[in-house]
């Protein structure tokens, strides 16, 4: 597979995408991802809600392609230009503030392609590392990172923890996260398409104990799928500065709930491309696993939120009194 062939590779990858959605092996997964563009989508009728679920298994197989492609697609003729195929939508100085060498954490989601988006960052010149599970086959594992460190890109094994993360931000200065990934028990719960949703406490962590701004943004496909060649545009939605949170009454809670609002903002930028089989919502927070209501500390730090409406806040309340009820009669 070559660069040539990107476009004719992920023109055939993605009917056999939506052929594993609609087989007896995708069934679950898609009816997952059916089940969480549904509240999501409340407006959306069956039809509308069920192709965007299947074009998710589509976006899933393309990225094969993609991915393994990355590192060429990405390459420049010059240093510090844009690849041929990416350009800059709204950036919010963000990438200004990353050349000048000011360090971040940089945020994006399973939304659009995170690995363009990481490839053409450090072949802007911006050294960086990025949080990413390793593979499970060892070879491709290391083919991954060796390629990706050759465009200044280091990765960082996901299971070390903060305290690695930390080591990293010393050496490198920014870190990458796909930060819209299940948490677990011991994930901070705030909303996510009008729902909680488990998150990692690592990366609000990092940029408060670093002082670090997080900048919030994708890349998404332009054309998709129509176009006949595939090219990507880099926005960002959102950036946190330090100052912002320190008048918080809950900082941590406060930079958690903004970056998955900014993931929010991105994957209703274009749902067809996010990956709605991941289990985002798969964890439920305590008070739900108990069949209790919401405690009034989470519902006053969830009102509390600078952009939250009483419908929004509303709805949150409702879905967790929903999950719940659930719990209660299982």
């Amino acid at each position: 597979m070559n660069i040539a062939g990107l476009d004719r590779s992920a023109a055939v990858l993605r009917p056999l995408g939506a052929a594993f959605a609609q087989s007896r092996m995708g069934k679950k997964r898609l009816n997952r991802a059916i089940e969480y563009l549904q509240w999501a989508y409340p407006e959306w009728d069956e039809a509308r809600v069920r192709e965007c679920a299947i074009d998710s298994f589509r976006t899933l197989f393309a990225l094969g392609a993609e991915f393994a492609l990355a590192p060429r697609i990405c390459v420049t003729r010059t240093g510090g230009q844009l690849p041929p195929r990416v350009e800059l939508g709204v950036t919010k100085g963000a990438i200004s503030m990353l050349l000048d060498g000011r360090p971040s954490v940089l945020i994006t989601g399973h939304c659009g392609n995170w690995e363009i988006l990481g490839a053409t960052i450090a072949s802007l010149g911006v050294r960086y590392a990025a949080l990413y599970r390793p593979l499970n086959q060892k070879p491709v594992d290391d083919w991954v990172k060796a390629t990706r460190a050759e465009r200044g890109l280091q990765l960082i094994d996901k299971f070390g923890g903060g305290a690695h993360v930390l080591r990293h931000t010393e050496e490198l200065g920014s870190v990458g996260f796909v930060a819209d990934q299940n948490a677990g028990n011991k994930g901070v719960f705030v909303p996510f398409f009008g729902r909680l949703a488990s998150s990692y406490k690592t990366i609000g962590l990092v940029a408060m104990q670093r002082r670090m701004p997080l900048v919030c943004g994708h890349a998404v496909r332009l054309g998709w799928p129509a176009a006949s060649e595939i090219r990507y545009r880099i926005e960002v939605f959102d950036v946190i500065q330090p100052e912002e949170w320190d008048a918080q009454p809950d900082p941590l809670f406060y930079v958690t709930a903004r970056y998955r609002r900014a993931i929010e903002a991105m994957v209703r930028a274009a749902p067809e491309q996010y990956l709605w089989m991941h289990g985002a919502w798969k964890t439920r927070a305590p008070h739900e696993r108990r069949g209790q209501p919401m405690p009034d500390d989470l519902r006053d730090k969830i009102r509390s939120l600078p952009w939250m409406t009483d419908e929004e806040y509303d709805r949150v309340v409702e879905r967790s009194a929903m999950d719940a009820a659930a719990f209660a009669t299982s």
